[in-house]
């Protein structure tokens, strides 16, 4: 085997020049502190599906498949919205939308029930309904179905886009590591992209069959440790390991 060029010895995570240790490591820190955040918006959104704090099973049923002995109000007010108005309030609007949501008690009744609990967001935040609207509201008063077809297509494209974009960056990172073993490297950088891929196909197969909410857990469980892996990885080999002084030589040769 070749030796190292010198000029190329320094191409390992411990022996990278301070700039390039800065940008990774920026980089790295930014994206810690967003997947901390996208993990607790779960939590509040879909981890609140069935009324209750912490990501279940049921959350994932009622996100996609939903939960069809109740209309989509209903799934909303008893999930993540039953903080946002007292429980008389709730039952209410529960009773009213089972009953199909009749327009005659609109203008008269829960016209301004809506506008005092909910259209302080259904009414300015892009992406949701505007209750402002009666034929809105008359829309979520059928049987929960769970996610629409359109909510599903437009999330799954912004997933696929988007955090493929951050694992394609944490994983060159990481492709600089020393010390782990080449075929594993190579299975914890494609990891992320296979359990992402299992998670977002599970919301369709969830949204025809509750049976599939399994595979939306798995994949969310395997990329979260796969990319943790490597973000300790790669800040544990850049700022501790780095101080014992060793050339570590290029990360890369042995695929060269």
């Amino acid at each position: 085997m070749k030796s190292t060029p010198k000029n190329l010895a320094w191409l390992n995570l411990p022996n990278l020049p301070m700039p390039l240790k800065a940008l990774f490591a920026g980089y790295l820190l930014v994206i810690g502190v967003g997947l901390c955040m996208a993990g607790l918006q779960i939590l509040l959104t879909h981890g609140m599906a069935d009324g209750k704090v912490g990501l279940s099973l049921d959350d994932v049923v009622y996100s996609y498949y939903g939960d069809r002995n109740g209309t989509t109000i209903e799934s909303k007010l008893n999930g993540s919205m039953k903080g946002n108005a007292p429980a008389e309030v709730r039952n209410e609007i529960i009773k009213w939308a089972r009953q199909g949501a009749p327009e005659a008690k609109w203008d008269t009744q829960f016209k301004d029930v809506f506008a005092k609990n909910c259209v302080m967001c259904h009414s300015t935040v892009p992406g949701i309904p505007d209750f402002t609207k009666y034929t809105e509201v008359q829309k979520r008063a059928v049987v929960d179905k769970g996610a629409s077809v359109q909510s599903l297509t437009r999330v799954s494209h912004i997933h696929l886009f988007g955090i493929s974009f951050i694992f394609f960056f944490m994983s060159f990172i990481f492709s600089f590591a020393v010390g782990v073993p080449r075929k594993w490297k190579i299975l914890v950088i494609a990891f992320p992209f296979g359990f992402l891929i299992m998670d977002v196909l599970s919301w369709w197969l969830t949204k025809l069959n509750p049976g599939f909410a399994w595979f939306t857990i798995i994949g969310g469980i395997g990329y979260s440790l796969a990319s943790t892996f490597m973000w300790v990885t790669s800040m544990y080999q850049m700022f501790i390991l780095s101080r014992n002084g060793k050339v570590y030589g290029n990360a890369w040769e042995a695929d060269l």
